[in-house]
């Protein structure tokens, strides 16, 4: 399986696991408005990633990688107060964290990485 693929799996596979936490969040006012915000930032990276990999460019490669990346970041943050209040106390909700910091990590690097490519190339 090319990075590509394998990447594309994770993301879609993590947006599966935040649907489901989203599902399982508490019929509260607080756990509705979570829920829906968890819903849309954790299905965007896959989404988004799907548009980097059909980029028009390198620049806009890079630029669809950063917008994939501010999503797992807002994803981390909604995980990280359900977490804290506690919403929801689930092996899942852990994975998820844990998972979401691993693809942002990657993420960077492949940005870092091709934004060094873009620079050598034109030298």
């Amino acid at each position: 399986m090319s990075f590509k693929d394998e990447m594309e799996d994770r993301l879609i596979n993590f947006a599966l696991v935040g649907i489901e936490i989203s599902e399982n969040l508490p019929q509260s006012y607080i756990g509705e408005h979570l829920g829906k915000q968890l819903a849309r930032s954790s299905t965007s990276p896959a989404l988004n990633y799907a548009e980097a990999c059909d980029a028009e460019s390198r620049k806009d490669f890079i630029h669809k990688l950063k917008i994939t990346n501010k999503e797992l970041r807002e994803t981390l943050v909604c995980l990280k107060i359900i977490h804290r209040k506690p919403l929801l106390i689930n092996e899942k909700l852990n994975s998820a964290i844990k998972e979401c910091n691993e693809l942002i990590s990657i993420l960077s690097k492949s940005i870092q990485t091709t934004k060094l490519n873009q620079h050598i190339r034109k030298s």
